[in-house]
């Protein structure tokens, strides 16, 4: 089996194989349109997980765009909220993110809007600890050192577990840190405890001394989103359209084709397939547009942050919600 450390998740081996490629991109069915007038090229940021990645890896919708005169600009980022900033600032025009970031940029002004949502029930992450450590319940983490991404979706189950069994925010001594720093940070100790997502999530979890102290199933959702600058979704509302399209057919396919699933990710990240495939089956793969429940959801999220002035001010996510009618 192939060995790989947690920090080293973001090297990529970017082969996938010819006949997957083949068959996947032939499921692909965009809104019919002619050819777009406007931009030739879709900027698109990512993140080495989810449809959006599986999408990018086996050149589904680049083949579906190309057919419609558009090119893809692919943009790597580590997590959610520098992608965010990104997206806001007009670098790129598309992207995805956890739960978490949206918020964060809305609450900063970020010229962002909601075009899709991957409705997910918190089975891909999760609250790990060392075996041998005196961490045996989440009352535990009163007064250790918690290791999570700012602003992310590992923020929001940290204060929600705390929440679960009566603690504070306060209670704990949080650590930001990004995906790959977190990682070594609790290989070598220098937290207590990690909140982590998947593929991370499945990749420490194979790694001897880690013991999962809370899954986030049970605690929270965990929904992802599919995200454009606003100005562009404005001006471009059939191109926006066109991508969730095709990245929802990617995720119709990923659902009955998860050994091939399996087999992308592992060819693209380097992980084990059998650690890869942990995290595939942690993964739903449905795209929607946003639905009532998940729009309450990310409400409630907003304002815990802002309850607890992580957010300079109220939001109202509706404010942001792009409408999107599926073709299919």
């Amino acid at each position: 089996m192939t060995k790989l450390s947690l920090s080293s998740l973001f090297l990529s081996r970017r082969k996938v194989l010819a006949g997957i490629v083949a068959a996947s991109t032939a499921t692909i069915a965009l809104a019919p349109a002619s050819v777009f007038a406007g931009p030739t090229e879709v900027r698109i940021g990512y993140q080495k997980n989810g449809v959006l990645y599986l999408a990018k890896e086996t050149g589904q919708l680049e083949a579906a765009l190309k057919a419609k005169g558009l090119s893809v600009k692919w943009v790597e980022f580590s997590f959610g909220p520098p992608l965010l900033e990104a997206l806001g600032a007009g670098s790129i025009d598309y992207g995805t993110t956890g739960d978490s970031p949206p918020i964060f940029a809305q609450a900063a002004g970020a010229k962002i809007v909601y075009v899709a949502a991957q409705e997910a029930a918190g089975s891909g992450a999760a609250i790990l600890v060392k075996d041998g450590s005196n961490i045996n319940s989440l009352n535990d983490l009163k007064g250790k050192k918690v290791g999570f991404a700012k602003a992310s979706s590992s923020h929001n189950l940290t204060i929600a577990a705390l929440e679960k069994v009566g603690l504070k925010y306060n209670d704990i001594e949080p650590v930001y840190l990004a995906p790959a720093d977190g990682a070594a940070a609790f290989a070598k100790g220098a937290v207590d405890a990690w909140t982590i997502w998947d593929p991370f999530f499945a990749v420490a979890e194979a790694q001897p001394g880690t013991k999962v102290l809370a899954p986030a199933k049970g605690i929270v959702t965990q929904n992802s989103f599919f995200l454009a600058n606003a100005d562009f979704a404005k001006a471009n509302p059939d191109l926006v359209a066109a991508v969730n399209e095709g990245l929802a057919s990617t995720a119709r396919w990923a659902e009955k084709n998860r050994a091939e699933v399996t087999t992308v990710f592992s060819k693209a990240t380097g992980i084990a397939p059998d650690i890869q495939q942990k995290a595939v089956d942690r993964t739903e793969f449905v795209i929607h547009p946003l639905r009532d429940p998940v729009i309450a959801e990310q409400q409630r999220i907003a304002d815990r942050f802002q309850s607890l002035g992580l957010i300079p001010k109220q939001i109202n996510v509706k404010d942001i919600v792009w409408s999107w009618k599926p073709a299919s």
